[in-house]
């Protein structure tokens, strides 16, 4: 048997970006949250996925719109990953933004933007997997990434 703690532990052995999900509908209007689950699927069709925790609050949102993006977060903006990790919060009060097709908010100075059609929803046990096919991106070339590791922010160059 895998003790829970010492799994979590080891699975934060592996360094991850942070990124921001994002989506909107006429029923919840904007949200956002944290995620550092998010990886590339495939070139061709491009596909990236994110899970979500089946007990979030915005599972239902997620569901019902169709549609989300990512946006992963450049090594200044951990005030954002704190932001929308924090439940049931107006997390939209001072955050720059932008829309695009599918009106899913896209943070302004994001080190890269995915907005996605969501292709599929997965079980994955306690989460749900969302695949997303992306419709349009934006990447900056300059810029370093907000890392994860061992259960504290990181930044590249760090010695921990």
């Amino acid at each position: 048997m895998i003790d829970a703690r010492d799994f979590r532990r080891a699975l934060g052995s592996f360094a991850t970006g942070i990124t921001v999900v994002t989506t909107a509908s006429l029923d919840s209007g904007m949200i956002g949250i944290t995620a550092n689950s998010f990886n590339s699927v495939s070139l061709d069709p491009p596909l990236v996925l994110f899970s979500l925790d089946r007990r979030a609050y915005s599972v239902p949102a997620f569901h019902q719109a169709g549609h989300f993006a990512i946006n992963v977060l450049c090594d200044d903006q951990r005030h954002l990953s704190q932001i929308f990790a924090t439940a049931l919060i107006d997390k939209w009060d001072n955050v720059s933004y932008e829309l695009w097709n599918t009106g899913c908010p896209i943070l302004t100075d994001a080190l890269a933007s995915f907005e996605c059609k969501t292709q599929h929803i997965y079980d994955g046990g306690d989460h749900l997997i969302f695949v997303g096919r992306v419709s349009k991106m934006r990447y900056h070339s300059e810029g370093a990434p907000l890392l994860y590791f061992r259960g504290a922010y990181r930044r590249i160059g760090d010695h921990h």
